[in-house]
């Protein structure tokens, strides 16, 4: 029986890097994975796989549609679907030998295998039971379904078998218009693949700034994805080689079919911790079926915290990277914490869109005094120049301290740009501080200096 300080179950981004910085705290540390590869959903079936695939066919896109009018003349390139995925592993592969470099040159064990948690203080891992001081679920996500809908990953898959299809469909249909049903939804529109998407709530992204929401279903339109708003899917019957997805509007009760060749799943995501033993321990869990931890991520079962997907809040992998070197602090005895208002999040379509802090939607209903800063693209001389002129920053700050409150972008490198605002939303700023800052010129960046000066005097290039 091996003992330690700390063991992690789960090696995706947050029990990676906890299990990372409990060592560098000075803690003997192991960390629990099923899978064979470290790097959980993200890295392996997730975030970076489909950042390839979105890379891929932008790629792609630019030939067929920007090379011409830059003189770069000749046929655009064909698909060879094989080697894109090829490509899309192999990039897998070294991000995920990165994190096995990572445990070795920190000096943790990777107990490989599922674990479960048969009482405080002890992993159990297959036939071996290890001893730890103190124990985090770092267990991560699952894709959800909806009723009457069965994932197959042949013609009916989830965001992991969209990852590796045998061909590219004709006709995708995707159920759920959210991060992953239009970050893949893109990916195979640019591919030559005739995309419907098919929410039930009345605009895309829904948690998202309601003006940036329109814009981006606008854009998305423009490339080729079809939506059908307002709609409850009532099932999916997958046949042979095709499936047939029936849908409901609700603003009429009337039903209606489409076909498919591939329909993809993409309702959201739920949290994993089958297996864990969690209800014979008595660990207390929340109405949504998540772990309820305190503001330390602490279970109410001492020396068991929780963190990531497993418990409240965003499914974003720099959240659980977070509550990862928080809570690893929290155990070596130092003040572990997160700020829970400067998460941001990005969505990597073309164009990227990004947010953080809060929406329009979100001050109005706290009846909060606002101003709003807003600046387009258009007068962007760097987007200009590369076909990016779509989109705008839009920054949100308080009508008399001028404090920013939050930032919505639309445009190129928007997953880049949040972060500026993030730093100057993290130290307090004021939308005049960042409008203050000189910004490099010709950068995407100087439009998001003109969205600050816009909460002020006004912008310049406006």
């Amino acid at each position: 029986m091996a003992s330690y300080d700390v063991i992690v179950i789960g090696a995706g981004p947050g029990g990676y890097v906890a299990a990372i910085r409990c060592a560098q705290l000075g803690l003997k540390t192991a960390c629990v994975e099923g899978r064979e590869t470290l790097g959980g959903t993200c890295l392996n079936v997730g975030c970076i796989p489909s950042k390839a695939l979105l890379h891929a066919s932008h790629q792609l896109h630019e030939a067929e549609h920007n090379f011409a009018a830059m003189g770069l003349r000749g046929k655009a390139p064909s698909v060879d679907w094989k080697q894109m995925l090829a490509y899309k592993d192999d990039v897998i592969g070294q991000n995920t030998k990165g994190i096995e470099f990572l445990f070795k040159k920190n000096k943790i064990d990777w107990i490989k295998g599922w674990a479960a948690i048969p009482e405080a203080g002890k992993v159990k891992v297959g036939d071996e039971v290890h001893e730890a001081k103190s124990i985090i679920v770092a267990s991560g996500s699952e894709p959800s379904s909806i009723p009457n809908v069965e994932i197959d990953e042949k013609t009916v898959v989830s965001s992991t078998g969209a990852l590796e299809l045998p061909k590219v469909p004709k006709k995708l249909v995707v159920i759920g218009a959210g991060v992953i049903g239009l970050e893949l939804g893109s990916v195979y529109a640019r591919l030559g693949s005739q995309v419907e998407v098919i929410e039930f709530l009345d605009k895309v992204t829904p948690t998202m700034d309601g003006e940036v929401s329109k814009a981006f279903q606008r854009l998305l339109k423009k490339q080729g994805l079809n939506f059908t708003l307002g709609a409850a899917v009532q099932g999916v019957e997958a046949m042979k080689t095709k499936a047939k997805v029936t849908y409901k509007l609700r603003k009429d009760d009337s039903e209606h079919t489409v076909d498919a060749d591939v329909v993809l799943v993409a309702t959201g995501r739920k949290a994993f911790t089958d297996g864990l033993g969690l209800q014979a321990l008595g660990v207390e869990m929340t109405d949504r079926g998540v772990i309820r931890t305190d503001k330390q991520w602490a279970t109410n079962i001492p020396g068991i915290y929780a963190i990531g997907d497993a418990i409240e809040g965003p499914m974003l992998a720099h959240k659980a990277e977070d509550e990862g070197m928080a809570v690893a602090e929290v155990i070596a005895g130092k003040a572990g914490h997160v700020n829970y208002g400067v998460i941001p999040s990005v969505i990597y379509t073309h164009p990227e869109v990004a947010s953080v802090g809060q929406t329009e939607e979100e001050l109005k209903d706290q009846g909060r005094a606002y101003k709003v800063g807003k600046f387009s693209f258009m007068g962007n001389g760097r987007a200009k120049a590369v076909f990016a002129g779509d989109g705008f920053v839009k920054i949100l700050a308080d009508k008399d301290t001028d404090r920013i409150l939050g930032a919505h972008i639309i445009g190129p490198s928007a997953g880049e740009l949040i972060h500026e605002v993030c730093v100057a939303m993290e130290f307090g700023a004021s939308a005049e501080d960042l409008a203050l800052t000189c910004h490099a010129h010709p950068t995407f960046s100087e439009a998001v200096r003109e969205a600050a000066l816009a909460c002020g005097d006004g912008a310049i290039h406006a």
